[in-house]
């Protein structure tokens, strides 16, 4: 479950992973690059979630030594792949203590740049909602983080929100700041793992440009306040 923190114009975010990697004893065998990108995608996407831009990026490492280099080549890799540098990096690696499965942590601290706008908009679920090794198998039903950065810029959306391990009606209520009812074509229960599926505000005037601009795997979300 992730807890975000914000302390005037700051915006922490972070995100972990534990028992996947590359270790024998690790309960979902992945490479330690990805497992460190897909860390990065969680706490960059709370960063937008607050309408800021993460500015330093710090690593846990609880793998030991080895793993470093392979974990900040995935967190690159995330920026790389939205076409933006990463941020500054730092962080420190266990090597005191050999441990038996991988271990990460991802933090990242940015400032608000942008306004959230909570009334008028219309929410759709972008992704769908995917845990363990279907991250790996079903990566085409992923949302990518490119477009929703693309879609952010050219005003396509006014917010998005990542769902993590409560699923989507969890994440629903939290976004809204009490408990609703909520319904779509997919399971709202299951967990959404690294954030594989968000749900985006979008102004009523352009419904239509959201689905052309992300394509499949987009989904109507109705929200109700129960009686």
């Amino acid at each position: 479950m992730r807890h975000e923190l914000k302390i005037g114009e700051w915006v922490i975010t972070s995100d972990n992973s534990a028992a996947i990697g590359e270790k024998p004893q690790d309960a979902v065998a992945a490479p330690d690059r990805i497992t460190a990108k897909f860390a990065a995608r969680v706490a960059l996407l709370e960063q937008w979630a607050a309408g800021s831009e993460p500015e330093v990026i710090l690593l846990h490492n609880f793998s030991g030594e080895a793993q470093w280099n392979r974990y900040v080549e995935g967190i690159k890799e995330q920026f790389e792949e939205i076409g933006i540098e990463m941020p500054q990096l730092a962080g420190s690696s266990e090597t005191n203590m050999p441990t038996l499965q991988s271990g990460i942590a991802v933090t990242m601290l940015g400032r608000q740049k942008r306004e959230l706008p909570a009334e008028g908009l219309q929410w759709f679920i972008y992704g769908k909602p995917l845990v363990g090794p279907d991250v790996l198998d079903k990566s085409e039903q992923i949302a990518e983080v490119r477009k929703i950065y693309d879609a952010l810029n050219k005003g396509i959306i006014e917010r998005v929100w990542p769902v993590g391990s409560k699923g989507i009606a969890s994440e629903s209520s939290r976004l809204f700041g009490r408990k609703l009812t909520v319904s779509a074509e997919l399971d709202l229960e299951v967990s959404g793992g690294p954030a594989s599926c968000v749900l985006i505000g979008v102004r009523p005037e352009q419904s239509e440009a959201v689905k052309q601009h992300f394509g499949t795997y987009v989904y109507s979300l109705e929200t109700e306040t129960p009686r």
